[in-house]
């Protein structure tokens, strides 16, 4: 088998080299979740604040797809680092089956769920509670592709070919961002079906995304070689889940803990679920630095866990945390001086000034914070101890928020409620720097 270049291109130009084509790939698809709410904005602030409730259980769906991601890329990374292609091909297989699970799971827990889910986060608004169950039930119920873009994008990831990525997503954000406009408003002779078309502008997308993650592993990752088949190599499917379930968990513990922040926040009013919501949105665009190279950092250290570098491994995670936070100073800068400027995107009335300004800068505090945790997150990941990383996770975007945000609550101010995000992510970094240090260094004692 060829040597592949996560083992030799000198780790400073590595990191960044993978994780650049992923930084512009996220980009690309949180600014089409952006103009998402930029056009739903324009519907009505209770549209707005009806796909913002929607994010936690939309979180869950993607968790699936997310805990087989993780799992994929670090499964089949280990295997291409020890020259294994059986188990490269069985992993793929199983990659592919598991998707096919997830989607049908999303479907059950959408017929169960989502009506239930809106009319006790709505407030007792029915029009948010109306707006909210025609676009999570489509997302839901049309999940196919999302789950199988997950799995197509990981090969690309997992093969150290991370540059054919954005041809995938941006195949899913272009179709999304034609769509979007004409379905939610009408053009063109359709009628105008406000949050229903842009959920159905999102899963046409994810679809187009999928099929072309498909046909470009085909014909440009030979590497990986895939099939769909109901009876997959059970060992890989059990590998997969061992190492993705742990992010599958903390995203859906996340998810909970997100709808439970949504209940804190709509007591002060439900323009403060609104400004939550963009703000969410905003930090999916500016944090796309650590996430690119988080992304990228996973294949390389497992791969060189694979090849048994320890030294590449150890210089991965210093680069990393000197380029995510290098990249991030940038919009951080912008959210500090200008943060109303970018809440005017959003058609932002005076109510929703108020709130979002100093929520903006705020939590622009608590995603610089973020990037020490993150990266040993992937690190630890890329080592297969899903459970560590899971530690971090949990602890950090979970846990400690919604406790700091229980207590900080009777205080009776709005924005101490976004300053609990800020102290959790002070108390994550010794907790992961420990983690790595008792586990990781551990794990590459060769």
């Amino acid at each position: 088998m060829e040597e592949n270049k996560m083992g030799t291109v000198p780790v400073s130009r590595l990191v960044i080299s993978m994780g650049l084509p992923l930084m512009l790939s996220l980009l690309i698809s949180s600014l089409y979740n952006f103009v998402d709410s930029v056009f739903v904005a324009r519907v009505s602030e209770d549209a707005l604040t009806a796909i913002s409730l929607a994010a936690p259980m939309q979180l869950i769906v993607s968790s699936l797809g997310l805990g087989n991601a993780v799992g994929l890329n670090a499964v089949i990374s280990r295997a291409l680092g020890e020259k294994n292609p059986k188990k490269v091909k069985d992993a793929a297989s199983a990659a592919i089956f598991i998707a096919f699970c997830s989607w049908i799971l999303n479907c059950i827990l959408c017929l169960a769920f989502a009506r239930i889910y809106f009319e006790s986060q709505s407030g007792g608004n029915e029009a948010i509670a109306s707006y909210g169950i025609q676009y999570l039930s489509i997302c839901m119920l049309a999940s196919f592709g999302q789950m199988g873009q997950w799995v197509f994008d990981r090969f690309v990831m997992a093969s150290g070919k991370s540059h054919l990525f954005i041809f995938t997503l941006s195949a899913a954000s272009l179709t999304n961002l034609i769509l979007d406009p004409i379905f939610i408003f009408g053009w063109f002779g359709l009628p105008r079906m406000e949050t229903a078309g842009a959920a159905l502008a999102t899963v046409i997308g994810q679809f187009m995304g999928c099929l072309a993650g498909m046909l470009i592993n085909k014909k440009w990752n030979p590497e990986i070689p895939f099939a769909f088949t109901l009876k997959p190599d059970w060992e890989s499917v059990r590998e997969i889940i061992q190492v993705g379930f742990p992010s599958t968990l903390v995203q859906i513990f996340t998810s909970v803990v997100n709808m439970a922040m949504n209940a804190i926040v709509i007591t002060f009013s439900s323009t403060a679920v609104a400004a939550f919501g963009i703000c969410t949105k905003i930090q999916n665009i500016t944090t796309v630095g650590v996430h690119g190279i988080t992304n990228g950092l996973i294949p390389i250290v497992a791969y060189n866990y694979g090849a048994k570098q320890k030294e590449r491994i150890r210089q991965s995670i210093r680069y990393g945390i000197l380029y995510g936070g290098g990249l991030f100073l940038i919009f951080f800068a912008v959210l500090e001086s200008c943060p109303g400027f970018v809440l005017k995107l959003f058609d932002a009335s005076d109510n929703l000034m108020n709130i979002g300004v100093p929520a903006l800068r705020i939590l622009a505090v608590a995603y610089l914070l973020s990037i020490p945790g993150l990266i040993y997150q992937a690190s630890l990941q890329g080592l297969s101890l899903g459970k560590e990383s899971m530690y971090i996770s949990m602890t950090r975007q979970a846990i400690l928020p919604l406790v700091f945000a229980f207590i900080l609550k009777w205080f009776g101010n709005l924005n101490l409620i976004w300053v609990s995000f800020v102290l959790a992510e002070l108390c994550g970094i010794p907790l992961a720097m420990m983690l790595w240090k008792r586990k990781g260094e551990k794990q590459i004692q060769f």
